[in-house]
């Protein structure tokens, strides 16, 4: 499979159907290069020098080791701390102060789709910096949970541990400084930033029903990934979850046009955020 050729059209239709069938990605047309840069390390793994070879294999594997080998390895992408920053300015500015008005209940916040932690260890940087700049306003827990397909990134996530590359990418020398400790070969995050997540794995085309109500929903720069009849589907599910008056992020080229019509779009300094409608 190291070269594109080698991947018949007939091989990727049934790959792409059967990946679309187990976690809602869709392809399209034309990603044999994406099929063949993500796969490479898992043919090489198990021996195998094509992708007819893999899909013959995943109709014989009834210990589903091998299709979770594949969408940990179609779906794991890229990511950093306090990524695009106008969702956390908006939950530092408008959400949090609006939360804590006479709370009673934790405030509930989910990252969709978290990958390898940094989104839900920013939230909670983030929720740590208010409640210290703000005093006795907010009186309730913070819970936020976090959320992805791959248990083997939910693993190393939870460990939060990163190295030199993924610090540098949209962390401040401040918070650096603030939130992690150094050891030889690896920054550590501090446990008073992690003890407010609980990492779970969730496939987003699965039922939502035991995971509680939520104020804020992160589920930015997933949708793309999925066809629009999957779309509808994940967000009417999280819109059933959403505490009256919750908010959704999403990725800034998402869009709910055409997907669901129980969501407001709230323009806010540098994006927008969706609130559910009463």
């Amino acid at each position: 499979m190291a070269e594109r050729n080698t991947i018949s059209t007939k091989d990727y239709e049934e790959f792409s159907r059967l990946l679309e069938n187990e976690c809602g990605i869709v392809l399209g047309e034309n990603k044999q290069y994406l099929v063949t840069s993500r796969l490479n390390h898992v043919l090489k793994d198990n021996k195998m020098d094509s992708l007819g070879s893999l899909i013959a294999e995943l109709n014989k594997d009834t210990s589903r080791k091998l299709i979770n080998r594949i969408i940990e390895a179609m779906t794991t992408n890229e990511t950093s701390w306090f990524r695009d920053i106008h969702p956390f300015n908006t939950l530092k500015e408008r959400l949090l102060p609006e939360l804590a008005k006479g709370r009673r209940t934790p405030v509930r916040i989910w990252s969709a789709a978290c990958s390898s932690g940094q989104e839900p260890y920013s939230i909670s940087m983030l929720v740590h910096e208010f409640i210290a700049s703000n005093p006795g306003l907010l009186n309730v827990d913070v819970q936020i949970l976090a959320t992805d397909i791959s248990p083997a990134i939910l693993l190393s996530a939870e460990k939060g541990r990163y190295d030199d590359m993924a610090m540098a990418r949209g962390l401040s020398p401040d918070r650096k400084k603030k939130f992690f400790r150094e050891t030889p070969n690896y920054w550590q995050i501090n446990p008073a930033i992690s003890s407010r997540i609980q990492f779970r794995p969730l496939n987003l085309l699965q039922s939502y029903n035991l995971l509680g109500k939520f104020d804020i929903i992160f589920c930015r720069n997933v949708l793309i990934y999925f066809s629009t009849e999957s779309k509808k589907q994940i967000l009417e599910k999280m819109c059933n979850i959403l505490n009256p008056g919750g908010h959704i992020f999403l990725g800034g080229s998402e869009s709910i046009t055409g997907i669901t019509d129980k969501l407001n779009m709230v323009r806010t300094n540098g994006g927008v955020v969706y609130q559910l409608k009463p």
